[in-house]
């Protein structure tokens, strides 16, 4: 049983993708059970080193300032920060863990990946840690294991949203569109003065999906869709969400020629030097313009409505959490580290250090935008569907899906057989949730 559990966590980590993908431990089966509560500091004198994963090797500057305060406040604690690229991370977390060698503390990919690696008997339950039940519980849920226990501490919420270049828009006397017919009359007045209208890019499948996400609101509306989809009241062959694949057709000639073969850094290039006046993707890319263009004056649209005064929610998803190694030669130390990230000082660092939004309660966005993001989560939030209920299956459906989407671009495929080979794939494995 132990080996089909690795089998299938190592299935499962392969295929599933986050938005946008040490010290040495003994075998899982020889370790803590997990009992073992928080809150226990080294003996004096003592020093512990924990490990720590990560597939966020940009963001290293700011682990190292959220390390220093927790150690500041645990002396005899140390936490080795140690990032891979996004890309080569599941590789190099399932062959340490499978092999005994992995770290203490480990970044989990959200919903499919995190339930994977804790039906595979490699995380300890964090449900008893100090603060992780005042998190919002569908934050939680990105987080849980088959037997519904958490196994994570939710890190970060990332939105899918339309960046825009407000100068770009005044000086062409534009106004953000609310509704679809308005986005088209935008992305068609950009194109007549010689500006890309909307900077994709479709190298990576996954982009595509992402997009997606913010156009389908325009099709299929919001919440009530996905809730019908999660129970099977209905399937991805329903009249509105072939609507959503055909606005995505829709849309090839505003974005970038030949953009099926740009890499999302190109298309990000093309939206901070000013070529292109949108780009869509998730707002963790605040940072990155930012950091390439201060000086450049931006916005967001959450989404785009099917009529004029229509609902425009924002598309959200956890963008993966912190888990306990079960072999972690120190897990109460580990836990303490869980708990630092539990914490709203924790989650008031982290917003104000890389300008996302936080699912700790209590916390308040420095940035502007940021606070803008986290309103919109708060009060007209819908789940990203593909990420959030259709990330399993081998491939995922959320990967079928992407692939199709670019079957589509390159001509191979129709809107109908986007549609057709996204519900063969969920028909394989989905169970509806009544």
């Amino acid at each position: 049983m132990k080996r089909a559990g690795v089998w299938l966590f190592c299935a499962c980590l392969v295929f599933v993708l986050a938005a946008c993908s040490g010290s040495p431990s003994s075998t899982a089966g020889d370790q803590s059970s997990g009992n073992a509560q928080p809150g226990a500091e080294p003996a004096k004198g003592e020093t512990v080193e924990l490990v720590m994963y990560s597939w966020r090797p940009e963001d290293k500057d700011a682990y190292a300032a959220f390390i220093a305060e927790f150690e500041k406040r645990h002396p005899g604690i140390k936490v080795k920060f140690k990032p891979f690229k996004s890309t080569e991370y599941n590789t190099i977390l399932t062959n340490s863990l499978t092999s005994g060698t992995g770290p203490d503390i480990v970044q989990l990919r959200p919903y499919a990946g995190t339930r994977a690696m804790a039906d595979a008997g490699y995380l300890l339950p964090l449900d008893d840690l100090k603060g992780i039940q005042e998190i919002p519980q569908p934050y939680l849920d990105a987080a849980r294991g088959s037997d519904h226990k958490v196994y994570g501490v939710p890190l970060s919420i990332n939105s899918a949203v339309i960046f825009y270049n407000k100068k770009l828009f005044a000086d062409n006397g534009l106004q953000p569109p609310q509704t679809w017919d308005e986005f088209l009359q935008v992305c068609r007045a950009l194109q007549q003065k010689g500006i890309i209208p909307i900077a994709q890019s479709g190298k990576a499948a996954y982009l595509l999906s992402i997009t997606h996400s913010v156009i389908g609101i325009s099709a299929y509306g919001g919440g009530d869709f996905v809730d019908k989809m999660v129970k099977g009241e209905t399937t991805f062959k329903d009249p509105a969400f072939l609507d959503s694949i055909k606005k995505m057709q829709e849309l090839a000639p505003f974005f970038p020629p030949d953009f099926v073969g740009i890499d999302d850094k190109d298309a990000q290039a093309l939206f901070y030097t000013g070529k292109a006046a949108m780009y869509i993707n998730g707002s963790y890319r605040l940072e990155t313009f930012e950091k390439q263009n201060p000086d450049m004056p931006l916005d967001v649209i959450p989404s785009l409505a099917k009529e004029k005064g229509g609902d425009t929610p924002i598309v959200n998803w956890v963008d993966g959490s912190y888990g306990v190694v079960k072999a972690s030669r120190h897990p109460e130390e580990a836990k303490l580290f869980m708990e630092f990230l539990a914490s709203r000082e924790f989650g008031q660092l982290f917003s104000d250090e890389l300008n996302r939004v936080s699912p700790i309660p209590g916390v308040t966005p420095k940035h502007p935008l940021v606070q803008k993001m986290t309103q919109l989560s708060e009060t007209s939030m819908v789940p990203f569907l593909m990420l959030v209920h259709f990330g399993e299956g081998t491939p995922t459906t959320k990967t079928a899906f992407e692939d199709s989407l670019q079957g589509m671009y390159i001509n191979k495929l129709t809107v109908e057989q986007v549609a057709e080979a996204t519900q063969a794939s969920a028909d394989k494995w989905f169970a509806p949730k009544k």
